[in-house]
């Protein structure tokens, strides 16, 4: 028998997601809402705006399995200073998850990219391990 916790858990779980693995290169559409006052300022209504926030890098980790508390940590570099943000996978805020490359790592966490600098950042593409 399921219990209340379970049927819930199972119906906030996502559909259709992309399998994510290490060393994905991959774009996050992520919502953000914004408050915003109304100009006149006598009424206290706000308006809630919401757009979407575009986040791409590489996949360094996945946590937490399959379930509703399943958990991926992407790197970017910006200006030389490397960016890590850790997403929920199935957080109502994220709106897309598409696979850009896959690349091709030996190890399931890459927590060595974070001090590696130049070349030895680049992972193998997986296309291109497949024709040889």
């Amino acid at each position: 028998m399921t219990s209340k916790l379970e049927t819930f858990t199972k119906t906030q779980l996502k559909q259709g997601l992309p399998d994510i693995r290490s060393g994905d290169t991959i774009r996050i559409h992520q919502k953000m809402k914004k408050e915003a006052l109304k100009k006149d300022k006598s009424s206290k209504e706000q308006e809630e705006k919401e757009r979407i926030h575009v986040f791409e890098g590489q996949v360094i980790a996945k946590k937490h399995g399959k379930g509703i508390t399943s958990t991926i940590t992407v790197r970017k570099v910006i200006s030389g200073v490397g960016v890590e943000r850790i997403f929920p996978v199935h957080s109502p805020i994220i709106d897309k998850i598409e696979v850009i490359k896959r690349g091709k790592a030996r190890r399931a966490k890459l927590y060595y990219l974070r001090k590696a600098k130049g070349r030895k950042t680049k992972l193998k593409r997986e296309e291109a391990i497949m024709k040889e």
